[in-house]
């Protein structure tokens, strides 16, 4: 390994952009690539034309530009093998191998690897066969939650208050197979009731490190109403977050998880982001995700007092416990900037002016943003576009930062955005 790092992150979106723009402050690293990359991580990094999910063209590359990090971004790469390939090669990678990564990628094997280790979480039950789904919300008390047992980018999930709405969804996974192949198996499972939180914590295979707690916010519109969305806007830390709830996670739901998966022979390292909710009767887990969130990456990192490069290289040869993780004592709110249309269909190729008129005090991080080439123009490309992160002594300081800037600048056509994060 040279004196300097270099880097690669792979992904495009503004969570990628989060994680290239937080490595790039570490005194240990020297180049940084992003595959495929946006128009943010062109000013930070050099973008390589590979998707995330051609593993093969990647490890090529890392070989050729003799790449001493590897950061996995999306859950897309880790369900196709990056980590396990990568590794196969004795080389350097942040994430969980595609067998660990399962706790995300399968909410059947997540849901069974908590009954089988007493972890909390919501009674369910899975089904294969449309028809015996069906005669089972006959049964059952609404409302009720159905998830696909797959990847579905964050909107394989329902909340059916009633029978017609749960088999409407019952229907377009499993029969009309609106995600592919990751709706061909569901998860029915119990309504829960209470707060929900994302907690994100560093694990090498066995340690992890002190906790950060997150709320994200995945419905479209105010007041939480509309469709399922990849994430509108997040803060952190709750206002009700403290030292003897984040314990009780620790030793209830997340030690639990990271033994069990060491004990089937398939030890966890990367980020773990725990899905809870804060019944009456203590922290249930909703879901677990094998990488950072997108927009908690965002919320998050930037109160990552700790050089995120150097711990990588410390997780990834398990000494987790070698390096203190540190958190800054400031709010963090950010909130995402979509395209009209937005989960459904949208146009993009718009031209997004005005980002030097937001005040340095907002982070930017792009995601679905390109740079024409021939005139350099910085144009809309997808569905979620920009993401404003500030931080605050306090919530109301913070989220107030963005909202001023936003409130005085349209950065592109049929713009939107939702005006209740963090209130």
């Amino acid at each position: 390994m040279s004196d300097k790092l270099k880097i690669l992150v792979v992904g495009k979106g503004a969570r990628e952009h989060a994680l290239a723009w937080k490595v790039s402050q570490s005194s240990l690293v020297d180049d940084i690539f992003v595959a495929p990359g946006n128009g943010g991580t062109a000013e930070i990094a050099k973008n390589i034309d590979i998707s995330e999910t051609d593993i093969s063209r990647l490890l090529d590359f890392v070989l050729k530009e003799k790449i001493d990090v590897t950061i996995v971004g999306p859950e897309s790469s880790l369900e196709v093998g990056i980590v396990n390939l990568f590794r196969s090669r004795n080389l350097k990678i942040f994430g969980p191998t595609k067998e660990a990564a399962l706790i995300e990628t399968s909410k059947d094997f997540a849901k069974k690897l908590m009954v089988d280790n007493d972890i909390p979480t919501a009674d369910y039950k899975t089904f294969d066969s449309y028809a015996d789904a069906k005669e089972h919300i006959r049964l059952i008390k609404f409302p009720c939650v159905i998830k696909a047992d797959g990847l579905a980018s964050g909107k394989g999930v329902v909340i059916a208050n009633t029978y017609d709405e749960a088999n409407r969804f019952l229907y377009e996974q499993m029969i009309e197979e609106k995600f592919g192949s990751a709706g061909k198996k569901v998860i029915i499972e119990e309504f829960l009731i209470g707060e929900e939180v994302s907690v994100f914590t560093f694990v090498d295979g066995k340690n992890i490190s002190n906790v950060i707690a997150a709320c994200d916010y995945k419905k479209l519109l105010e007041g939480d109403l509309g469709p399922n969305t990849g994430g509108m806007g997040a803060y952190s830390p709750p206002t009700y977050w403290n030292h003897d709830l984040s314990e009780n996670i620790k030793n209830k739901i997340i030690y639990p998880t990271i033994n069990a998966l060491s004990n089937l022979g398939t030890p966890y390292s990367g980020i773990l982001y725990s899905g809870l909710i804060l019944t009456e009767n203590g922290p249930k887990v909703l879901e677990f995700n094998c990488r950072f969130g997108d927009p908690e990456a965002q919320t998050i990192l930037p109160l990552l007092k700790t050089d995120l490069a150097d711990l990588i290289l410390k997780i990834s040869d398990n000494k987790l416990n070698d390096i203190n993780v540190q958190w800054a004592d400031k709010n963090s709110v950010s909130i995402v900037l979509a395209s009209g249309g937005y989960p459904e269909k949208y146009v993009t190729g718009y031209t997004i002016d005005g980002i030097e008129e937001i005040s340095d005090s907002v982070l930017i991080f792009h995601a679905g943003t390109d740079i024409i080439p021939s005139s350099k123009l910085l144009v809309t490309n997808g569905g979620r576009v920009l993401t404003l992160t500030s931080l605050g002594n306090n919530l109301n300081d913070a989220r107030n930062k963005v909202y001023l800037n936003l409130s005085n600048n349209i950065l592109f056509e049929n713009m939107f955005y939702r005006k209740d994060i963090a209130i």
